[in-house]
């Protein structure tokens, strides 16, 4: 498990560190709020395609395989991303890099391979965990070497960084990583008949509590990712940001994040159980969106974004642990990639409708609608802990 975190988290700082930048970077091109929020759309409408697609490759031919190709290429879409010199070529930069982000289904299957029932929730937060470091470091490094001011902007620099990075992780894996999932397992899946992504999808949401599992993490991933696609040009009006304040204030969420997955989701699932903090975790969302309209100072501001970061941190890994348990040893890999490509559904969505809002209705809206979606999610999620499960078979 260590070494699939340090492969992770290498790579998650290559990630990272485009964030702050990306909104900036396309309005270097001309691009509007809208288009903006389809770009970062973009990136997700690859990563859902390329998801259930990778989750069943890896469960065919193992998880290392695929973890190896999509990391090489992630490090040539870096590399795609830094030469852009239109928008169009930043759009087809970014769709390639989400077609091999498609890996971090093939991820969470190589963790519930080698965890137990017991300690899923816990595996599941080092994963999490790599991803919050990731925002840690990532986003600060992307924000200094891009520079201040947006005008000015070094966009190529983080780009090339981000490469270097996911080369890395590559070279990592490469060497270190061993394949989690038996030959024997493999080959049993083998013989069985492919089932296809939509026929998949209905079987899913067959089965009353893991189809409202699937939905709550479309519905809390669509808000996350539509804070995330405009808060860049949110505090650019509000405060005069450019590109290095936003990666400090995302490597804040980080180091909340990676605290919360790394060491404190163990304790809390088992104090309270994975369907309590995914409640937990929605109210946290609805309040920590609700206040930064009213953030017209930084502590406020950062206020709201440890309300931010605790609420995506634990209903994150629950919703993930709960939907693992539900899935069988041969079809764990699918059903974690149909998992991932409910979120990154929700990340080609979210961005969007956030952007759409606020292009027609002003900056303040993507945070006041993604309050009232969590709220609605609160109740659903109150009326899950009533609901006895159905085990996936």
């Amino acid at each position: 498990m260590l070494i699939l975190f340090l492969i992770v988290l290498v790579d998650l700082i290559g990630f990272g560190i485009i964030i702050p930048l990306l909104p900036f970077y396309a309005e270097h091109f001309s691009a509007d709020p809208f288009t903006v929020g389809v770009l970062m759309a973009t990136y997700s409408l690859a990563q859902f395609i390329a998801a259930p697609i990778l989750g069943r490759m890896s469960d065919r031919f193992g998880r290392r395989p695929v973890l190896l190709w999509s990391l090489g290429g992630a490090a040539l879409s870096y590399i795609w991303l830094g030469f852009a010199d239109t928008l169009i070529v930043l759009f087809l930069a970014r769709a390639f890099g989400g077609f091999m982000a498609g890996n971090i289904g093939a991820a969470f299957a190589y963790i519930a391979d080698i965890t137990t029932v017991e300690n899923r929730a816990k595996g599941m937060g080092v994963v999490g965990a790599a991803f919050g470091l990731g925002f840690i470091i990532g986003p600060a490094i992307g924000g200094i070497l891009a520079g201040p001011d947006a005008a000015t902007a070094n966009y190529q620099l983080p780009a090339f960084a981000a490469a270097a990075l996911s080369t890395v992780a590559f070279i990592m894996a490469l060497f270190m990583l061993k394949e989690s999932l038996s030959k024997e397992v493999r080959e049993r899946i083998a013989s069985k008949p492919r089932v296809g992504q939509w026929a998949q999808l209905k079987k899913t949401f067959r089965l009353p509590v893991l189809g409202m599992l699937i939905l709550l993490t479309f519905l809390s991933t669509f808000v996350f990712a539509g804070m995330e696609a405009t808060f860049a040009m949110w505090s650019g009006r509000q405060y005069g940001w450019g590109p290095e304040q936003n990666g400090y204030l995302f490597a804040f969420v980080g180091v909340i994040s990676a605290a919360i997955q790394g060491g404190a989701i163990g304790r809390l699932a088992r104090k309270f159980g994975e369907r309590k903090l995914i409640v937990q975790g929605s109210i946290a969302l609805a309040i920590g969106l609700g206040l930064i309209p009213f953030s017209h100072t930084l502590p406020m501001l950062l206020l709201a974004m440890i309300f931010l970061a605790y609420g995506f941190s634990v209903t994150t890994p629950s919703l993930s642990s709960l939907i693992s348990q539900y899935a069988g040893e041969e079809e764990r890999g699918a059903m974690m990639g149909m998992s991932r490509s409910a979120s990154t559904m929700a990340r080609v969505l979210g961005p969007t409708w956030a952007g759409f809002l606020f292009a027609t209705l002003g900056k303040d809206w993507p945070f006041f609608g993604g309050a009232i979606i969590m709220a609605v999610v609160v109740i659903a999620a109150a009326k899950l802990l009533k609901q006895d499960p159905v085990q996936a078979d």
